[in-house]
């Protein structure tokens, strides 16, 4: 759900994607991008970002599932050929839950945001990613 990794650092990462009519998470009859494709997408540049900073690391890829989302906001959404900002900010880390806030342009308008809460799930086998 995301295109390209754009820029990202320790509590920042931001990605581009570009809404097509192929993705299952777009409503044909309307053209757009649903709700559920806009969460997707803050947590995919989440996850982007954890997993470049984490590779460069040279640590073990980590699994992370979606706890929780609060104060969801969504706009507008963005409709087929249209390309999508989204910035991921960690706000806090406790144990193995990471809290993001995210949000997501097309262009200069706000389209979403939200505060979503992560688990990181914490083994000792590494992931390969090839």
């Amino acid at each position: 759900m995301i295109d390209q990794l754009v820029s990202c650092d320790e509590t920042r990462s931001n990605t581009i994607f570009k809404i097509s009519a192929e993705n299952v998470l777009v409503d044909i009859d309307s053209g757009e991008l649903s709700e559920a494709g806009i969460i997707e997408n803050i947590a995919q540049t989440a996850a982007a970002g954890l997993g470049y900073i984490t590779r460069q690391s040279n640590k073990p890829i980590m699994i992370g599932y979606i706890a929780a989302i609060k104060n969801l906001e969504i706009f507008a959404q963005p409709k087929i050929g249209d390309v999508i900002d989204t910035v991921v900010t960690i706000e806090n880390q406790v144990f193995d839950v990471t809290i993001i806030a995210g949000s997501v342009k097309r262009n200069d308008e706000l389209l979403a945001k939200c505060e979503m809460k992560i688990f990181i799930q914490n083994n000792n086998t590494q992931t390969k990613i090839d």
